[in-house]
């Protein structure tokens, strides 16, 4: 029988491939497809008139 704490006494092992140390180059790229999508997003105009008053 084992204990609960003999479990988290245990040093986590990196795990090998895309899941441990760099992330996958295909996660990087779906994060700059999604910064890029943003950026090209229009400013509603709410939101500039809103800013437009704190000025």
């Amino acid at each position: 029988m084992r204990s609960a704490k003999s479990e988290t006494d245990k040093p986590l092992k990196p795990k090998s491939g895309s899941e441990g140390g760099k992330p996958s180059r295909s996660v990087g790229d779906a994060l700059r497809q999604a910064y890029d999508d943003a950026v090209r997003e229009t400013v509603p105009d709410d939101l500039l008139d809103l800013l437009k008053k704190l000025d």
